[in-house]
């Protein structure tokens, strides 16, 4: 969990920097976030195509793995469909895009920022951080009740990394690579359908 509480105590100190007006009117007034974006994907590339084991794994293994994040994009969009129903003040669209980040919050949340508004791309950052934190706090309580995809579906983007040791000790050596591969799957699959679903039909 360092990561992420490192991660989320930079927001929080950020947050508090932009409420107090102290800033200089440059920085608050640059689109730094593009910028942002453009590295976070470059280096989400380079993680990716670097991983030569990870590309191995998905050509040796049998074609049914594939289910295992078709069911977790599934799952998240309908339990995103069932909350907006007890949040009138967002659209069916919005709670989409919002639960497309399958948590990861840092690139999810810089999309939705640029495409519809920054409000909602704080929601969709501190969603998804909930999601990875959940992760990696009820694992064990999941993979107890629910078996051992649990984890790596409440995981969803990010079992192919800052989740997937505990995925791994929790679910078994075997799941890790079921978790990596459903990890790179969902974090190619991100910019994609978040872009598509404040994109297209708009």
């Amino acid at each position: 969990m360092k990561g992420t509480l490192i991660i989320l105590a930079f927001f929080v100190v950020g947050l508090f920097a932009g409420v107090s007006g102290k800033l200089p009117e440059k920085l608050i007034s640059a689109d730094w976030s593009s910028y942002a974006l453009y590295v976070l994907m470059f280096l989400a590339g380079i993680g990716i195509g670097a991983d030569h084991k990870s590309w191995q794994v998905i050509r040796a293994i049998n074609i049914k793995i594939f289910l295992v994040p078709v069911g977790i994009i599934a799952g998240t969009f309908i339990g995103v469909a069932i909350c907006s129903l007890l949040l009138p003040t967002l659209s069916l669209r919005e709670v989409l895009a919002v639960g497309a980040g399958f948590g990861y919050y840092s690139l999810s949340s810089i999309f939705i920022s640029e495409l519809h508004s920054e409000a909602l791309g704080v929601v969709a950052l501190l969603s998804n951080i909930l999601r990875e934190i959940s992760t990696l706090l009820f694992t064990p309580i999941f993979v107890k009740y629910f078996g051992k995809l649990s984890g790596i579906a409440s995981g969803g983007a990010t079992s192919m990394d800052t989740t997937l040791p505990v995925i791994s000790k929790y679910s078994g050596r075997d799941y890790a690579i079921i978790s990596l591969f459903s990890g790179i799957i969902l974090t190619i699959l991100v910019p994609v359908l978040v872009t598509f679903i404040l994109t297209v039909g708009k």
